[in-house]
Formats: structure tokens, C-alpha cells, sequence
């Protein structure tokens, strides 16, 4: 019997309009669509992306995935999903696994697939592409991310603030994701640097709860959600 295939799907940042018309068939056709699992029983984020694009005769899987950054752990629950997986792509059915973003962007699909294919190095993945968040939120944002020949950097998650300095010297335009836990710090660089006025942040991009900051000047405490992004614009564009 054939094995089934593992599609990761991206399906953009929370307006449902954002996944790909390839990525809707997709999803659509699955008998099986997986995503990771909420938090505190709530609806992941992903699957409340999909809500309106999938039926009552598709079945659901939440995959958990937690938020902490032991290895073992991680490894642990990668298994663990691969496992729930692999038991339908055994029989021959093909598993779409939504994922919020890109699933090629820091996504937990990359770990997934990689998990699934070392333990079974004849399954099949397909990825498909869509829209990450600093795509987005430049959207947001109404400008575009970068023009010319301007060079981008974009920092995951900063731990040490030696990396925005680095980076700040030589960039001309430096995305900061998960910045809320660092906020009150970047923005004492961003002040002693002159680059509040061109710096902004877009909360929940395309999602309903949307909020743009768009002047950070009088701005050195906000209180930021996870999903917040910081635009900085390290040099001035003469028609932006």
C-alpha cells in the first residue's frame, strides 16, 4: 500500500484569506488535517485560522508542542507527534498539518517533518509556502520591508542585547520577533541610537486585535503580547 503524505501547509498570520489557493486545495481535499494544540484548552491559533475552510468529516489531531527550550523535551514531544502522524500516512492517507505563518519560518513543522523522516526515512513531505509575519506586518504597516539594495536582518528571539547592537551598526532594517519580554531594553538602545521615530511595532498581524504603534518615542513601557513585532527602518528612505 502507498504511504500517505505530509503536507505543511502555511496558512498566514490570522486573516484567513491569507493561505494559498495550492494551500486551500490541499487542505480542503485532507481527510486529515493536524495542528498544534491550544494553550490551556483553548483553540490554537493556527486551527482557528482554517475554522472556516474545513468540514465536519475532516478529522482533527492537535499535535502538543510545548514552549520551553529543553532539548530533551522537545525531542520527547517531536517523537511523540511524529508518531500520531506516521499512523495514518501508514495506511495510506495524507495528513495536511496547518501552520501559522510559513512553514519554513521558525516553524514547528521543520521539527516535525525532520523527526518523521528520521524515524521513518520513506515518508513523504510536501511543503507549501505562504505568508510570514514580518511579510506581514510590513503589510500592516503600509510600507514596504525593504527597498533597493537595503539589507535585512531579522533576530528570532534576542538573548543577548550585544546582537541588536551588532546588527544596528551595519543593517538598514532589523525586524525583532518575540520582543515583548526584552521591550523596555531595545527601546533604551533604540533611544540612545535616534531610531525611535523609525522604529514600529505591529501587534497580532492581519489578526481581529490588530494594534500598530507607529512612533515609539513616548512609548518605553508597553505592555506587548507574544506575537509582537518591532520594525526598525536603521536608515532614512527619502520617499518612506
Amino acid at each position: 500500500m502507498p504511504i500517505g503524505t505530509l503536507y505543511g501547509i502555511s496558512v498566514g498570520t490570522g486573516d484567513p484569506e491569507l493561505i494559498t489557493v495550492k494551500g486551500l486545495k490541499l487542505l480542503q481535499t485532507a481527510k486529515v488535517i493536524a495542528f498544534p494544540a491550544g494553550i490551556n484548552g483553548k483553540l490554537g491559533i493556527a486551527q482557528q485560522i482554517v475554522a472556516p475552510w474545513i468540514s465536519l468529516h475532516q478529522h482533527q489531531i492537535a499535535l502538543n508542542f510545548p514552549y520551553v527550550q529543553e532539548r530533551l523535551v522537545l525531542e520527547s514531544a517531536w517523537q511523540r507527534a511524529a508518531a500520531q502522524v506516521w499512523q495514518y500516512l501508514q495506511q495510506g492517507t495524507d495528513v495536511a498539518f496547518v501552520c501559522e505563518g510559513d512553514v519554513s519560518f521558525y516553524s514547528t513543522f521543520s521539527y516535525l517533518a525532520q523527526t518523521l523522516q528520521q524515524i521513518h526515512p520513506e515518508s513523504l513531505v510536501q511543503s507549501i509556502p505562504g505568508v510570514c509575519s514580518p511579510m506581514a506586518a510590513a503589510s500592516a504597516l503600509k510600507l514596504p520591508l525593504t527597498v533597493g539594495a537595503e539589507k535585512l536582518v531579522i533576530l528570532p528571539a534576542i538573548y543577548q542585547l550585544q546582537e541588536l547592537e551588532a546588527v544596528l551598526d551595519w543593517a538598514e532594517v532589523v525586524v525583532l520577533m518575540k520582543v515583548a519580554s526584552v521591550y523596555p531594553q531595545v527601546w533604551k538602545i533604540l533611544e540612545r541610537r535616534d531610531l525611535l521615530e523609525r522604529s514600529r511595532i505591529v501587534e497580532r498581524a492581519t489578526q481581529k486585535a490588530m494594534v500598530i504603534y507607529d512612533n515609539l518615542r513616548d512609548r518605553p513601557s508597553l505592555q506587548l503580547p507574544y506575537f509582537s513585532i518591532l520594525i526598525v527602518q536603521v536608515k532614512s528612505r527619502d520617499n518612506y
